[in-house]
């Protein structure tokens, strides 16, 4: 079961989400928020594991919730719900960690496939968002060839299961190595490359058309096929 914490400041919304996705057998609703100060004294109570996060709520909005959340209780994954696409605002909420951001008029069956991706660790972003997310990225976005060759093969192996969209536990899965481990990869891989964030990296292995990737999955939700450029 997916145990899930909508934080809006409508209650038509909140109730709104609860009838669309009660059909849903895997989908568990075990709380609701009004605002962010009232969606983090329930954290502190009960650790579900997606958060509906709102945007333009009064008092505390939802990016400053989101950054909160993260920082503080980093197994909850936060899914932004919102009737907001201004670029600086999405790219802003991806930064400070949340998982995926839809619109609210997203229909329930693509929410409920994307609650259910964020929770197994992937990105999901909702049509025209994901390049809302690439027009932020400072310029240059390309790291130089002979930069990613500086990374190890492991470092290398890492970086083709983040742009797959693999957590940090899949990863520790696949290459039989200890999380704590993988966290150092990353660390290593974002301070050797100037990057921020994993997000950057998925990016930019994309385009690096890396050739140890067959399908990986983009920041959009898409997958592309990377032997065929």
């Amino acid at each position: 079961m997916i145990e899930i914490l909508i934080v809006d400041d409508q209650s038509l919304i909140r109730r709104a989400l609860q009838l669309l996705l009660a059909d849903e057998p895997d989908l568990v609703f075990v709380g609701e928020s009004d605002c962010g100060e009232a969606a983090l004294d329930a954290l502190a109570q009960q650790l579900p594991d997606v958060v509906l996060m709102d945007l333009l709520m009064p008092g505390m909005g939802g990016v400053e919730s989101t950054r909160l959340i993260c920082q503080k209780f980093p197994s909850v994954r936060v899914l932004v719900l919102s009737t907001d696409d201004h670029s600086d605002r999405v790219a802003q909420a991806m930064k400070y960690g949340a998982s995926g951001y839809l619109m609210k008029n997203t229909p329930p069956e693509e929410l409920a496939i994307a609650i259910r991706a964020v929770h197994k660790g992937y990105t999901h972003l909702g049509p025209g968002l994901g390049q809302k997310v690439l027009s932020q990225i400072p310029d240059p976005v390309l790291v130089p060839s002979g930069v990613w060759q500086q990374l190890t093969s492991r470092e290398q192996e890492v970086v083709g299961l983040i742009s797959k969209g693999a957590n940090n536990r899949e990863i520790a899965q696949v290459l039989h190595i200890s999380e704590k481990t993988v966290k150092n990869h990353i660390t290593n891989i974002l301070n050797r490359l100037d990057l921020r964030d994993r997000t950057q990296v998925a990016i930019l292995a994309h385009q690096q058309h890396s050739p140890s990737k067959s399908e990986i999955t983009l920041p959009n939700g898409t997958s592309w096929d990377s032997t065929q450029g």
